[in-house]
């Protein structure tokens, strides 16, 4: 049975139809470009984070600066928040740091504002002055994170928070969409949160 060879028709392991590869061609196409769209919205964020670390910091300063002598619950939120800036700065979109950054951020403050509550501002997302901060009651109650009273006559930092969570949402929603979702799953690329 030496050289005896079964001839037939070869089979290939791939179909040879032009629709598959079309099909498939198509398929990555698509692949390729929602995950270059989400990577592109995730680096908006980050850069977004990197314009509030900014101005964050500048807030920190201008709190150090003018805190009053004695005022160890302010610069401890300060000392907090610069802590918290720091750690946050490793991943700027892991929802557990933006959170904590968030508390760390209202603490210092609300710090401010029980030592200098005539010296604070609010601003809206765009920048515009939007009125003195709110005082504590109905209206605080019914809209909890909707305006931050600033130390600084700047809205630097509500502009600069405001693009970041509107980058944020962006990107979330990128990454929520079907079956977009499927490979945000499959290259980890993880829902962000917003700094309220």
């Amino acid at each position: 049975m030496e050289g005896v060879f079964h001839s037939g028709p070869a089979m290939s392991a791939a179909p040879d139809s032009l629709a598959y590869w079309i099909g498939c061609a198509l398929l990555l196409f698509w692949f390729v470009g929602a995950y270059n769209r989400m990577v592109r919205l995730r680096s908006v964020a980050l850069q977004a984070y990197a314009t509030l670390d900014a101005a964050l910091g500048r807030q920190i300063e201008f709190v150090q600066v003018n805190a009053p002598v004695g005022a160890e619950s302010l610069l401890a939120a300060t000392m907090q928040l610069t802590t918290l800036l720091a750690a946050t700065r490793l991943r700027p979109l892991d929802p557990e740091r933006i959170d904590a950054l968030g508390t760390a951020l209202n603490v210092l403050l609300s710090a401010w504002q029980r030592l200098h509550p005539d010296d604070v501002v609010s601003f809206d997302a765009e920048g515009t002055l939007s009125r003195p901060a709110p005082l504590k009651g109905a209206e605080e109650a019914s809209h909890p994170s909707r305006f931050i009273a600033w130390p600084e006559p700047s809205a630097a930092a509500e502009i600069a928070r405001g693009q970041f969570n509107a980058a944020v949402a962006q990107y979330n929603a990128a990454t929520r969409q079907f079956p977009a979702m499927l490979i945000a799953w499959i290259m980890r690329l993880r829902v962000a949160a917003p700094l309220l």
